[in-house]
């Protein structure tokens, strides 16, 4: 909070020497020092006008300067846009931009930023909760508004931090309250069944009558759910990137969509932005099997540019848009008479299919420790694989205590 203020309104007394009018106004600095500024003029009214004015340009700087005082949107979006801005990646300024304006700011936006109290955020949450939005967005809302006010708080622009009083609902009360059930996240994966992967299949490679395929760059999905890759990953890559000969592929970048900028400010459109992958471990190489290798050799015949150019690219060369992708794999889904679900499915069931296993025609079932499983995804730990990649299959149990009787 500003310790800058006015002390006085101000002294006026005639000099004996000179006859002029001399005024004198008392503040405290920024650093909480007495500082004094001084006038003169011929009469006394000219004095008490450049005072009056000093004061109120004063005051008004104050105001202007003083976060408590100003509008929630515009003090939030002010900390958007100088301190989150050049620290976060391009993608998570776009989400918290978009929590921001979609959900913050028509609730609290117009509120002065020193009244707003726990009850108003607390509201803001369960009508959130009450319209059925998802636990994750609700929790990103209460996440931007909590990071927010702790910098009001560090910065001493307030003094009381409302947020303390208005923790994260518990995930079990939230499903509840929407009177749904609060599954275990491993039963919430969404993958894709036997049957469904080869209807899937069947519609990529579907044909017009003359034997042109239907659906562009569907060979890209093949090789998603033979490898894990990400979105990111795949229409990053480069042809360079890929060896066949010894039946591997090197991530090295990826692919982002983001919201075109002139500087912070925001502008009609997307585009594309490629840079490192998602994290230290997602650098990584990745084997090829059959499925795939076939894959990658139907994509360069569909469109090849070069060593140096992407893989999965448009009829020009250039990168894929991740937009672009996922409408075409939502309209093979549709033809395919699948339920939709992302395109991230397509990891999450490579992921179970290799720590579940996959039945071998001898009757035995092959599969990988979720530690080998995860080091092909790219992930940092087991526990990010079991938790959130892997669908638990409980009919793989079936027998598996017969000879175990105790």
């Amino acid at each position: 909070m500003s310790v800058r203020r006015i002390k006085t309104n101000g002294n006026i007394h005639q000099r004996k020497d000179t006859g002029d009018y001399i005024g004198v106004v008392w503040y405290v600095d920024d650093d909480g020092k007495d500082k004094r500024k001084s006038f003169s003029a011929k009469t006394k009214s000219e004095v008490q006008q450049k005072i009056t004015n000093y004061i109120a340009e004063f005051n008004q700087s104050v105001e202007e300067s003083d976060e408590s005082r100003k509008k929630l949107k515009d003090s939030m979006q002010s900390w958007l846009e100088v301190f989150k801005f050049p620290s976060v990646e391009r993608t998570t300024y776009d989400r918290l931009e978009s929590t921001a304006r979609i959900h913050v700011y028509p609730a609290l936006g117009d509120k002065v930023v020193s009244t707003i109290k726990a009850a108003d955020i607390k509201k803001l949450l369960n009508d959130k909760m009450n319209d059925g939005y998802a636990y994750s967005t609700v929790k990103k809302i209460h996440g931007i508004i909590g990071e927010y006010f702790k910098f009001l708080i560090e910065q001493e622009y307030i003094e009381k931090n409302p947020m303390r009083s208005v923790p994260m609902i518990k995930k079990p009360n939230f499903m509840a309250a929407q009177g749904k059930e609060n599954l275990p996240t491993c039963d919430t994966v969404a993958v894709f069944t036997d049957e469904e992967i080869q209807k899937f299949k069947e519609e990529c490679v579907r044909t017009w009558g003359t034997g042109k395929r239907m659906y562009q760059q569907s060979a890209a999905y093949i090789l998603m759910l033979n490898t894990g890759l990400r979105t990111g990953e795949l229409l990053g890559l480069l042809n360079s990137d890929i060896d066949l000969e010894n039946r591997v592929l090197h991530i090295n970048q990826a692919v982002k969509e983001v919201q075109k900028r002139d500087g912070v400010e925001f502008e009609s459109g997307r585009e594309i932005e490629v840079g490192k992958p998602k994290t230290a471990t997602s650098k990584r190489t990745v084997p090829l099997n059959n499925t795939a290798v076939e894959a990658i050799k139907e994509l360069r015949a569909e469109f090849y540019f070069g060593e140096d150019s992407p893989l999965v690219c448009d009829s020009k060369g250039n990168y894929t848009k991740p937009s672009n992708l996922r409408k075409r794999y939502y309209r093979i889904l549709e033809a395919a008479g699948i339920e939709q679900r992302g395109l991230h499915s397509l990891r999450h069931t490579f992921a179970t299919n290799l720590v579940n296993g996959v039945k071998q025609p001898d009757g035995t079932i092959k599969c990988l420790t979720p530690r080998q499983a995860g080091d092909l995804l790219g992930h940092s730990t087991s526990q990010i694989t079991e938790m959130y990649y892997v669908k638990r299959d409980n009919s793989r149990l079936i027998g598996i205590t017969d000879n175990f009787e105790i």
